[in-house]
């Protein structure tokens, strides 16, 4: 009877023993992943936010920098050509009033007053010859302003092409947020499931605390002879105590008990 008392205690300390180890090592596992799991998240959020926050910098700027250079140019241009415009309007009006001078001078047929109406015009084709020239240079300039505005609006559209793009890197910052949001649920889940588990296994050390007790005191009675029940009663009736008292333990550790 002592021999099945003391194998009966030996079975049943390896039973606790392998029990409080198999549930430290759940926890130390489930810790680890759950440790793990929110400082890859963390570590992934920290690197697409900069790289987003960068990215949007940066495009903001250079579309600043464009619009802010494509104004500043189209004024110029405006400026210029009007300057032009000025110029050949005051041409056109003086060689209006020689012409008007000229007519009016015919009209009086006198020698006299034709000369002095001649007077002015005496250079007058060496004047249409370099108001010809300043035309032809005014053409060449007309036709490259003409070159630089294709240019700038080209530049427009690559404007409007970055101001897509910024518009789909605000959507993919929203898919983001939804992803982080996800995420930290995922994250307080796994921390419910945690506490969950630490609270089974406070639990389940009560409980093998308590059968120790029982164990010790069905001992302490056999050993003093108090038991009504036949000798080898005990181990079966702590057995099936045993199966009662932890309705969570596994099977294998029940048989582990009876053998």
């Amino acid at each position: 009877m002592e021999s099945l008392q003391e194998q009966h205690k030996l079975q049943l300390d390896l039973i606790k023993s392998q029990h409080l180890h198999q549930v430290s090592d759940i926890i130390d596992v489930h810790q680890a992943s759950v440790l793990k799991l929110e400082n890859n998240h963390a570590v992934a959020l920290a690197v697409l936010q900069d790289e987003h926050n960068r990215e949007i910098r940066e495009l903001v700027a250079a579309h600043e920098l464009e619009k802010t250079q494509l104004k500043e140019n189209f004024e110029k241009l405006r400026l210029s050509l009007q300057d032009q415009i000025d110029t050949l309007t005051f041409q056109n009006q003086s060689l209006k009033a020689k012409a008007d001078r000229f007519e009016e001078a015919l009209k009086k047929n006198t020698e006299e007053q034709l000369k002095i109406a001649q007077a002015p015009y005496l250079h007058l084709e060496e004047d249409l010859k370099s108001l010809k020239h300043v035309l032809e240079l005014k053409n060449h300039q007309i036709h490259e302003q003409e070159k630089k505005i294709m240019e700038l609006e080209k530049q427009a559209e690559k404007n409007l092409i970055l101001e897509e793009k910024i518009t789909v890197l605000q959507q993919q910052n929203e898919e983001l947020r939804a992803r982080i949001e996800q995420n930290t649920v995922i994250t307080r889940q796994l921390s419910e499931e945690n506490a969950n588990l630490q609270e089974y296994v406070e639990k389940e050390v009560e409980e093998k605390k308590r059968l120790s007790r029982t164990n010790e005191e069905l001992l302490w009675k056999l050993q003093t002879g108090d038991t009504v029940s036949p000798v080898k009663s005990p181990p079966a009736s702590s057995t099936s105590l045993y199966r009662c008292s932890s309705g969570n333990s596994s099977p294998a550790k029940a048989r582990t008990v009876r053998r």
